[in-house]
Order: C-alpha cells, then structure tokens, then sequence
C-alpha cells in the first residue's frame, strides 16, 4: 500500500510539473490546459489555483452522474495545481526557440510517465475523466464520442479565452496515447509484484 500511494503522489506531483514546462515552453498545451490557461487570464488567477477549483466543480457534476470519487480523484484536484504553481514558482522563464521546443517535448514525457505512475496506482480516475467515465454510463454514448466533445469543448473555450493553443497541442493529441501505452506496462508491473490487483483507470 504504502508503495502505490508513493507511486500515486510521485505521478500527480510529476503530472503537476509538465503542466509547468508546457506553460513556460509556451507552444500550446493540452485541451484541458488550454482551457485553464484561459480561466488563469480572463480572471488574473495563477493555474494552479485555477486546475484546483475547475477540478472541485467537475467534481460536483459528479454527483448526478452517481460517480464514486477515490483517494486518487479527490489527491488529483489538490496536488496537481499546488505542484503547477509550485513548479512555476522555481521554473524561470524561457526565451530561446530551441529550448522552448525542447521543453516541450520533455513536457509531454514528464505527462505520460506521471500519467502512468497515476493510473499504475489504482486510486480512482481524476475528476475530469470521471466526468467522461460518468456521462458514458448515464447516456450509453461511447467514451470515444463523449472524450471528444468534452476536449473539443473545453479546447475551444479555452482558445476564445487566450488560452496558449499551438504546435504543443497537436502534438500532445498524436503523441501521449502510444507513450503512455509504452509507460503504463512499468508501473502496473510494479503493482502486480507486489500482489495487488489494479486495474487500469483513465487518464487525470
């Protein structure tokens, strides 16, 4: 136990920080980032502040959808904006191309391997994908339909907002599924050596 909730507040801590290199690199994020980035400006508030209170009113839409919130879910809408504001805090500002590039590739790495500790634990899928987990289940709707909507969404809500959208968004579309299906196999081995039945969950 004691090694999942390590490998559980690593992953989210980690999850916390790529959403650090993404807004320093500042070439584009991923859709839910997208749409945080543009709360952060249309209200003058820091991410981090921003991910924790999205994520608490994701939360709440949880309950007439009849989810059941983990350990996981409700460690994910605390740690990950406290570990993006803490990353920022000590990050200084890039300028160079090369090495905003750089790290933004080193940014959607750090998000898949977070990504697989998080899911490697077994604690509960993160508010926002149990929204997509909670509509599939209400509606009958397949989870691809419903993923894409809410990502569309909250992409283009984000965009007319100012939130950063750009070449780091595209390819964090093509790249983090096969790279956390490369990652996810570490850690969910990890979990099985030490006799614990996890199944896999989804994405925070």
């Amino acid at each position: 136990m004691a090694r999942r909730l390590l490998q559980l507040y690593t992953g989210l801590v980690l999850y916390g920080v790529s959403t650090a290199m993404f807004v320093r690199a500042n070439l584009g994020a991923d859709p839910w980032n997208v749409f945080h980035l543009g709360v952060a400006r249309i209200f003058s508030l820091n991410i981090g502040m921003v991910m924790i209170v999205v994520g608490a009113l994701v939360l709440l839409l949880w309950i007439p959808l009849r989810q059941k919130p983990g350990l996981g879910t409700v460690s994910n809408v605390i740690v990950l904006g406290l570990a993006a504001d803490a990353a920022l805090a000590l990050m200084p500002p890039v300028e160079s191309l090369v090495a905003r590039s750089i790290l933004l590739l080193a940014a959607i790495l750090v998000n898949a391997i977070a990504t697989g500790m998080y899911i490697g634990a077994g604690f509960g899928s993160g508010p926002r994908d149990g929204l997509m987990t909670g509509i599939n289940a209400r509606t009958g709707w397949s989870v691809r339909s419903v993923r894409t909507a809410i990502e569309v969404t909250v992409l283009l809500a984000g965009w007319l907002m100012g939130g950063t959208f750009g070449v780091g968004t595209v390819l964090y579309a093509l790249a983090i599924g096969p790279l956390i299906q490369l990652c996810l196999p570490w850690f969910r081995i990890k979990i099985q050596q030490e006799k614990s039945l996890v199944e896999p969950t989804v994405v925070p």
